[in-house]
């Protein structure tokens, strides 16, 4: 539904400046956008599975378990450069977005577990579709990203009580991705604009958690590991400055 009402908003927004005159994007232009964007997690995750205690390994999975990701909103700046008329280069990146995690199956009555903040910079090539003096200019992308974490942690005791059963720290895995992108620009004047963009990112991520488990022989150390897929639609609704 958010992604229906930002799509619907934007499309408005273009199509009352329709009547304007024309400014070119073309070949040699550098801009700057900033704006604001919204992250969906499209989520799903595998079962926790218990690796190994005290060293032994376990590879235990439980059932009926899995975790889930928030929805996030982030500040967002881009700044891109006309190869040609048509083919553009964009820097992508902003303030990390905060991910809350939360319980699926039998985790589920525990609600938040656990948060995050995700940084992804991404480097898209752009094709611009019109004329490079039209005001309004679909596109489509391609890039790539590099996504870390930052600020893993479990903020729910209980669930670390009763389900990992001691004091736990948690990563999150590292990992490139493609980004698959659409929008479009429109043209107020010589240098502003505004614009939409929608991008795609087939995303996992893996989360060990490790635990001082308590036990009849002393604590050990408890590594559990989830894989989650979290496959977000990014939305980006931006101003920019063409130079």
């Amino acid at each position: 539904m958010k992604q229906k009402l930002a799509i619907t908003g934007a499309a408005a927004l273009a199509f009352a400046f329709a009547a304007g005159s024309a400014h070119a994007q073309s070949a040699g232009s550098l801009y700057l956008s900033t704006g604001w964007f919204h992250l969906a997690p499209q989520d799903s995750s595998d079962p926790l599975t218990v690796e190994s205690v005290g060293g032994s390994p376990v590879n235990q999975s439980i059932p009926n378990t899995g975790a889930g990701i928030s929805d996030a909103d982030t500040f967002g700046l881009t700044a891109g450069y006309f190869v040609t008329d048509h083919i553009a280069t964009e820097l992508v990146f902003g303030i990390p977005p905060k991910f809350d995690l939360t319980g699926k199956g039998q985790f589920e009555p525990f609600g938040k577990i656990g948060q995050a903040y995700q940084w992804s910079p991404a480097l898209l090539v752009k094709y611009y579709f019109n004329d490079a003096n039209a005001k309004f200019r679909p596109y489509l992308g391609i890039g790539a990203t590099y996504i870390w974490f930052t600020g893993t942690k479990i903020t729910n005791s209980a669930f670390e009580q009763n389900v990992l059963q001691g004091p736990t720290s948690a990563t999150a895995s590292n990992q490139w991705a493609p980004v698959f992108n659409g929008g479009f620009t429109y043209n107020f004047t010589d240098h502003w604009f505004g614009g939409l963009s929608i991008s795609y990112i087939p995303v996992s991520a893996t989360a060990t958690l490790t635990t001082a488990r308590a036990t009849p022989v002393g604590t050990l150390t408890q590594v559990s590991k989830a894989k989650i897929n979290l496959n977000p639609i990014v939305t980006y609704l931006n101003v920019g400055y063409r130079f």
